[in-house]
């Protein structure tokens, strides 16, 4: 059996797949969907061992309005370049999203803060390692039944079960603690996921934050704060139909904040959600629909 830190990780995307890094998949297949894409310089390959050999380390930084939360980021960038973040809950941890590097500081400081009860990874792109984080943690890993396709690794617990757990189809939301509710809204893949904590959205790429968001004085009419992308690298927008899924998907949650999918990208206002479906309405028009039930939709 090849140890876990030897095992081949997508250089591109992070991706962790069950061989060793000494005979590597032809190609990864998070990366060849249209959705994503492979470099100029072609498919390439690593593995834990390799990255904790070349200085790569994870910071942890507390959100500074409240330290509940903590972002998790590796540096320098490693694939994507996404964040996980900590919710320290009265019932328990949750970790939001997932990224490649799980060193022994990581694992030392989450378990610090008492664990972990579940993790729940928004969409296929931050799969990475979620064997590794499952196991270290003798702790669930929630995904879509929807995006079952894309698991490149599969894993066992302490105890014998599965790492990974899914919503079924049925499932439009999931309370994995009291008040922490997982939301599937679909769009950027069949089972994206979103999560809603105490008049917080954690939106990943589900809901794409854009750089016009992050200024909020005096802001012109028609600026938009979000977008919907079925590919965000290959700027691929979601059709009204989709958008209009996501935003019937989140309508019936109240919240203040937004935190996306990179550190810098939280966006918090009393008009947050008034501000997301403004955004809903000006790519919808912007897309040529000018008349679309969506039009209509109010805060």
């Amino acid at each position: 059996m090849t140890n876990p830190e030897d095992l081949a990780i997508c250089s591109t995307c992070g991706t962790q797949f069950d061989v060793p890094l000494s005979s590597p998949p032809k190609a990864c297949k998070i990366c060849d969907d249209p959705r994503q894409f492979v470099p100029p310089t072609g498919q390439s390959w690593t593995s834990h061992s390799t990255l904790l050999s070349q200085n790569y380390a994870n910071t942890f930084t507390p959100d500074p309005h409240d330290a509940r939360l903590t972002t998790i980021h590796t540096s320098p960038k490693f694939g994507i370049g996404q964040r996980a973040i900590l919710l320290e809950t009265p019932h328990g941890n949750v970790l939001w999203d997932c990224i490649t590097l799980l060193d022994s500081a990581t694992i030392d400081f989450i378990k610090s803060k008492g664990g972990l009860k579940a993790i729940v990874i928004s969409h296929p792109h931050y799969y990475t390692t979620h064997v590794e984080w499952g196991r270290a943690f003798n702790c669930p890993v929630l995904l879509s039944r929807e995006d079952e396709e894309w698991i490149c690794q599969r894993g066992k617990r302490e105890g014998g079960g599965d790492v990974v757990e899914f919503m079924e189809p049925g499932e439009k939301t999931r309370e994995v603690l009291p008040g922490v509710t997982v939301i599937k809204a679909g769009g950027h893949f069949p089972g994206s996921l979103l999560l809603h904590w105490e008049g917080r959205l954690l939106i990943a790429d589900t809901v794409v934050t854009v750089p016009s968001a992050l200024y909020h004085i005096d802001r012109p009419p028609g600026t938009t704060s979000y977008t919907f992308f079925w590919s965000i690298p290959n700027m691929i927008p979601l059709p009204p139909s989709e958008i209009q899924k996501i935003w019937e998907a989140i309508k019936p949650f109240d919240f203040d904040v937004t935190m996306g999918a990179f550190p810098g990208m939280d966006v918090r206002g009393k008009d947050v959600k008034r501000r997301l479906l403004e955004s809903v309405k000006i790519q919808v028009r912007s897309e040529g629909w000018t008349e679309h039930e969506i039009l209509s939709e109010t805060v």
